[in-house]
């Protein structure tokens, strides 16, 4: 059976000190992908470096926080960015496709189905398709904000093997090696392991936007579809095929739960919260243990404004996240009848829409 991976690559190894795209990198890693391709493995490329390469075409020595400015930038790099990956391919008589994506199109069922099914279809004629969030029209509003996020979204959609995100660092260390070189490489744990976290650093480069902590949390939603994440670093030669041989490259991040059903997937797929609902001790359990729907009963506070349908968080007592779902009432409603029966909306509401305010197929645990 063919292996599916997703390969990520960041700005700093895209670009060339920040003096444009690092064009003899990209040939190289192309070449390796070229090479994973003729053994059979299928392959996405998620790609960053439109931001650096428009602001090395602009003559801008510092990435801009306005978002037109980043916008434009993308723009302008974007162009160039894919020139160089379509001419480096076509050398292994390799086709590759653009795909441009926002969070609206991964929240959005029939985009998001619609994206799977491009890209699926893309796969199957053996053409590489070449993701990246569309910066030049996603607002904050709609951005994923990162492409380790898009990656593993995108692992998800193609329910992908492997994730490979290449970084500027070996791999996940049990302390900053910027800040202490000898730190210890870990090479292996369990994706979403909360011990991680507190060794993951959040601060990115001057050309990134993102440390190890968006990577583990990238590991984290590609576990959900059964994709193990390997993070490694660009630098070590032939690393792809090194990972493709089975050698010891990096840290392994291994899904340590069943790959979710596919419109689990897309639920968890929802990274922008509309509003929380706070539940009490015997809702947690029912949602956590019994898979069951989450009723009105069990909710003791609203928060956030939001509209019948939109995706909410479920909060447990200790303020941690456990769940979230699209919810059947809007946010006036729910503070109406939370702490209710299901029997009392009628009474409360003067009508009733659904008797749970989260069905058990429209939630998902997190």
């Amino acid at each position: 059976m063919k292996q599916r991976w997703v390969i990520k690559i960041g700005s700093a190894l895209l670009t060339n000190e920040g003096r444009g795209l690092d064009k003899q990198a990209i040939k190289n890693w192309v070449e390796q992908m070229a090479s994973l391709h003729q053994r059979g493995i299928e392959l996405v490329l998620v790609s960053s470096g439109a931001v650096a390469e428009g602001m090395t075409r602009l003559k801008w020595t510092q990435r801009p926080s306005e978002l037109y400015k980043l916008q434009a930038a993308a723009a302008v790099g974007q162009m160039g960015m894919i020139q160089t990956y379509e001419a480096f391919f076509q050398q292994h008589s390799l086709h590759t496709a653009q795909i441009l994506l926002t969070h609206d199109d991964l929240v959005n069922r029939q985009r998001y189905l619609n994206a799977r099914s491009t890209l699926r279809s893309l796969i199957d004629l053996n053409v590489i398709p070449v993701v990246n969030e569309n910066d030049t029209v996603a607002t904050e509003e709609i951005k994923l904000g990162d492409n380790d996020t898009l990656a593993s979204l995108v692992a998800n959609l193609i329910e992908a093997d492997i994730l490979v995100i290449l970084t500027d660092q070996q791999g996940l260390c049990e302390q900053d090696p910027r800040l202490n070189p000898t730190a210890k490489l870990i090479t292996e744990a369990k994706a979403g392991d909360s011990n991680l976290l507190a060794m993951a650093s959040a601060t990115g480069g001057r050309l990134g936007c993102g440390g190890m902590l968006t990577k583990l949390k990238a590991a984290t939603l590609a576990s959900r579809s059964g994709t193990a994440t390997i993070l490694a670093s660009g630098r070590v030669e032939s690393v792809l095929l090194k990972i493709a041989d089975g050698k010891s490259v990096g840290t392994l991040l291994k899904p340590v739960q069943e790959p979710l059903a596919a419109r689990k997937q897309w639920l968890a797929s929802h990274l922008k919260m509309q509003g929380k609902l706070y539940l009490d001790h015997g809702a947690v359990k029912v949602l956590s243990y019994s898979g069951k729907s989450l009723l009105a009963i069990g909710v003791s506070k609203v928060q956030g404004q939001f509209e019948r349908g939109e995706m909410v968080a479920c909060i447990n007592p200790n303020g941690q996240e456990i769940a979230r779902g699209l919810v059947n009432y809007s946010s006036v409603e729910t503070g109406k009848i939370l702490g209710y029966p299901s029997s009392q909306i009628a009474n409360i509401l003067g009508y009733v829409d659904e008797p749970e305010l989260i069905h058990r197929d429209n939630l998902v645990l997190v």
